[in-house]
């Protein structure tokens, strides 16, 4: 089985990006299930209905979000009738902290978690969380995917769950990290899979605004940024069970 899963999609933009790049996509690396953390869609900040029908249209397996979840209040509209969106599991609220989906006769649970390192927002331990629903949720195969700033608590929960879950992935930085690796005891992990969206901006927004908020210390609102996309993504192969691999990918326009 081979999972792609892509990084945090920012804007409306990075839909109708991924969508011009899927036939590529699955011709070169033939993968079974596509996956995507959409908290950034809309606007920039969480997943309006519409969006999310877009993805479904794109035959999405899972989306997960992070601390944008419910950046646009529609969500609450709809995020407890799907079954196929996570919101974060240490996070309580509305709708689900993870999913379970089957694939020939599998089960894959995807587990969404965020870091509580420079988060001002009040948050259950990750680690114990995470651990907590694997050992609780029959399940073939388990993918985190942890919307956390710090690499340290990135790489900390993913040796604390090696051997446990089958990948732990990170997102939330939109900067893709090239220390994609295999763990010890088989667990495949990266520090964060970057963003698919505009390249040519500061993390997805206008360059503009982001360095008059540096230099001047304010700036008008957050707007999306423009020019050529990025795609970023891994692919997570699970064909030969005690040889998992993960291949981080990169594409520019």
């Amino acid at each position: 089985m081979k999972i792609l899963y892509v990084g945090d999609m920012y804007s409306s933009n990075s839909i109708t990006y991924l969508k011009k790049l899927l036939p590529m996509l699955k011709e070169k690396y033939n993968y079974n299930l596509l996956m995507v953390n959409g908290e950034n869609i809309t606007h920039g900040r969480g997943l309006s209905k519409k969006h999310y029908k877009e993805l479904m249209e794109l035959n999405v397996s899972v989306i997960s979000m992070g601390n944008h979840t419910f950046g646009q209040k529609e969500i609450l509209d709809y995020i407890d009738e799907v079954n196929n969106l996570c919101r974060p599991a240490n996070y309580n609220a509305p709708g689900k902290g993870y999913v379970t989906i089957n694939y020939n006769g599998k089960k894959i649970t995807v587990i969404n978690l965020l870091g509580r390192v420079y988060f001002e927002m009040s948050l259950d331990n990750p680690f114990k969380v995470a651990k907590e629903i694997i050992q609780n949720v029959p399940s073939d195969y388990y993918i985190i995917d942890f919307h956390a700033e710090a690499t340290s608590e990135k790489i900390a929960l993913g040796y604390y769950l090696d051997g446990i879950a089958h990948a732990v992935i990170g997102t939330h930085t939109h900067v893709q990290t090239s220390d994609e690796r295999v763990l010890p005891n088989k667990t495949l992990y990266i520090s964060d899979i970057g963003m698919t969206g505009p390249l040519e901006g500061v993390i997805g927004v206008d360059r503009n605004v982001i360095i008059s908020r540096f230099v001047n210390g304010f700036s008008e609102p957050n707007k999306v940024a423009t020019g050529k996309m990025q795609f970023n993504a891994v692919l997570l192969d699970f064909t030969i069970l005690d040889k998992p691999k993960i291949t981080r990918i990169h594409i520019e326009e």
